[in-house]
């Protein structure tokens, strides 16, 4: 019985099984919100997870994993995200009901309450301090200090991992040209929180905990900071192994191990493959699918959705503010299908023109 939940923990743990049902999860927890944020059925949760981590502890391979320096912190991450975003949805579900009631927020409440600065608000802040500090002192004794050796090019770690903050982007990668992880990326990333003031002119929803008042900023938040940000964290640091491998929690990582994969654009795909013939010399007739492929997708889908799905949506934002939303919301979206294609059908790149040094 221990071999079979071992034997499907690193099945689920292949690349596009956990993006699914990490996506899944995400997608039952919303939909049921109101009986999965029960404090019986997080605790029934939480107790399931100790149950699996104290019995996943004696094996050599996860524990090698769990117990390195380097991710702890990684672990206490993925329990405070737990713990915060049922906290976050359960007092939504209440601030939801509350409302159809005619009751005001929790926030509501607690705001007519009011303490004084000193001592009551520094008190709190000093006890605070102090126990961090405590906590830091025995975290410092009991863990070692992942201090390395002096950087050497004659012997470079495998695998060479960024700090886990950066682990998203280093994930990124590997599906798409440095100029577009790296750079554009990020900079939509920075791009878009500015905009979101000047985007979204909903009132609702400010200063307490909704969801049914604003379902597609919440929906689409939690799918960036989950799914794009920390889920990627995680499969960085637990499941990116020698070689930047993927390996399974209770799977050996070992260094040797090679998965040949001939990654190929799409003009391969179209060609080659479905017609039969060689690729242009051309370099815009050679990555032409491509190019109208991408085309139709951030030209075509924004008035497409903004008159079916995000019709309403359309209509309060105006044109102009619903089209540089979708924008934002096209290129968030290429991220997971760019790597879901990768992992699939092995696509490197939409259109690859190394000649003008341009790939996508």
């Amino acid at each position: 019985m221990g071999q079979l939940i071992k034997d499907l923990a690193n099945l689920f743990a292949e690349p596009t099984r956990y993006s699914l049902l990490t996506s899944a999860l995400l997608a039952v927890t919303l939909i049921f919100r109101k009986k999965l944020t029960q404090p019986i059925v997080f605790l029934a949760v939480m107790v399931g997870m100790t149950a699996f981590f104290v019995f996943a502890w004696p094996d050599p391979n996860f524990n090698a994993i769990i117990t390195k320096p380097d991710n702890v912190p990684i672990l206490i991450l993925l329990v405070t995200v737990i713990f915060f975003t049922w906290l976050a949805l359960r007092r939504a579900v209440i601030n939801d009901e509350r409302t159809k009631r005619g009751e005001p927020t929790l926030e509501g409440e607690l705001g007519n309450k009011k303490v004084f600065t000193w001592p009551d608000l520094v008190y709190t802040e000093l006890i605070c301090i102090v126990l961090f500090l405590a906590a830091l002192m025995v975290w410092s004794i009991l863990i070692q200090a992942p201090i390395e050796e002096p950087a050497s090019q004659a012997r470079t770690p495998n695998p060479s991992k960024a700090p886990w903050y950066f682990l998203g982007l280093q994930e990124m990668l590997v599906y798409f040209d440095p100029w577009i992880a790296g750079v554009l990326l990020p900079s939509f990333i920075i791009i878009g929180l500015c905009a979101i003031p000047y985007l979204d002119t909903n009132p609702k929803g400010n200063g307490y905990y909704t969801f049914e008042e604003r379902p597609f900023a919440v929906t689409f938040f939690m799918v960036g900071f989950l799914l794009m940000w920390v889920s990627l964290v995680i499969m960085g640091t637990f499941l990116r192994g020698p070689n930047w491998s993927f390996f399974g929690p209770f799977e050996y990582w070992d260094p040797h191990k090679l998965q040949p994969m001939v990654n190929v654009n799409l003009s391969v795909f179209f060609w080659v493959d479905l017609l039969g013939m060689e690729r242009p010399t051309s370099p815009l007739l050679r990555e032409a699918p491509g190019i109208v492929l991408l085309g139709g997708y951030f030209l075509l889908l924004p008035p497409i959705l903004g008159k079916t799905l995000f019709r309403r949506m359309a209509k309060e934002m105006g044109p102009a503010r619903f089209n540089v939303m979708m924008h934002l919301f096209l290129w968030t979206a290429l991220v997971p299908i760019k790597m879901v294609l990768r992992w699939t059908v092995s696509l490197k790149y939409f259109v690859g023109l190394p000649e003008w040094f341009f790939n996508i």
